[in-house]
């Protein structure tokens, strides 16, 4: 299946008082049209800032890409003007923003937010606009969607904030969806519908989705391929089922740990990850887990792993891949 988007070796770094802050180290993946591909870690492992750039969204200055590409559909979006680059934000590629209540307008109704779009990128009139903005609403669960479209979004429950939010993405039909965080503010049992709800709209739409989170848990279901950031840089990567049957990486193996699952017992602990991720402007030598690691070599401080093809695609940037396998710590 051809790439709908390819990111190939992308660095973002930011300039701060303190120092150079390498926010995204030379990461790689890809999604092909009707796709649902995964990034997960910890907070501040450069999730986010690797969507914005895929939108053009990361502040100039203090950010800045020195290296890489974002190829979508063949076309570098890092080459485009600003007018070129809004022909394909929002119209093509949509986002959905990690906090609902902060990413609406509080003082503009979810009419007004949910057809501005559709008159400025699709030439809709306000009657057209208005009424696929219903349908939309209609589509994604929310009732009475003609009342709500006069409402203010305070009004609405953070679970029905989202699914405006879902439903603003999908209103100019775009071909790529990022979703940023889109459960985090949400109770579990909203989660679950809200992840559901994507994942059957991307199925019948056939729009690739890029799902950000800290819980692979989360996307345990969801996901066809699964990317793994720490510190900046994709230290896993493979299908979904790879990941979570035999990781291959001791930070992946440790989100598993620290997530509850119903197939264990209640004696069976909840063992978190030790330790703190790393400085991103005084990473240490070598691996950047290698300080939380209880696989770590003394070849782990000293380089960087490659990432390096196990099987059928997955891929893990470990020295002791082999060790993991087994079980055994250094």
């Amino acid at each position: 299946m051809s790439e709908l988007l390819s990111v190939e070796d992308l660095h973002v770094e930011f300039k701060t008082p303190e120092g150079l802050v390498r926010a995204v180290d030379g990461i790689s993946y890809s999604v092909s049209p009707g796709e649902v591909v995964a990034v997960v870690g910890e907070s501040g492992s450069g999730k986010s800032v690797s969507a914005r750039a895929v939108l053009g969204l990361v502040p100039r200055p203090p950010g800045n890409i020195p290296k890489g590409r974002i190829l979508f559909d063949g076309q570098d979006l890092l080459t485009l003007d600003d007018d070129s680059l809004r022909k394909v934000r929002g119209r093509r590629i949509a986002m959905i923003f990690q906090e609902p209540m902060t990413s609406l307008n509080p003082v503009i109704t979810i009419g007004r937010q949910m057809t501005e779009a559709m008159v400025a990128n699709l030439g809709y009139g306000k009657r057209q606009a208005r009424e696929k903005a219903i349908e939309l609403l209609r589509m994604v669960g929310i009732s009475e969607p003609a009342r709500r479209m006069k409402q203010y979004p305070h009004l609405l429950s953070g679970g029905m904030r989202q699914r405006v939010m879902i439903a603003m993405a999908l209103s100019c039909e775009p071909e790529l969806i990022i979703a940023d965080e889109p459960t985090t503010a949400l109770d579990v049992t909203i989660q679950a519908q809200i992840l559901t709800l994507m994942e059957d709209l991307c199925q019948r739409l056939g729009v690739a989705l890029v799902i950000i989170t800290h819980n692979l848990g989360v996307v345990a279901r969801y996901a066809h391929r699964v990317n793994v950031m720490y510190a900046g840089r994709i230290v896993e990567k493979g299908e979904a089922g790879d990941i979570y049957q035999q990781p291959r990486h001791p930070y992946t193996a440790g989100l598993l740990e620290s997530v509850p699952r119903m197939d264990r017992s209640r004696e069976d602990p909840i063992l978190p990850i030790p330790g703190n991720p790393p400085d991103l402007i005084q990473m240490p030598e070598g691996c950047a887990f290698r300080p939380r690691c209880k696989y770590a070599t003394d070849q782990c401080a000293i380089a960087a792993p490659e990432m390096q093809v196990l099987h059928r695609g997955h891929e893990s940037a470990c020295w002791n891949t082999d060790a993991l396998s087994r079980g055994v710590a250094a």
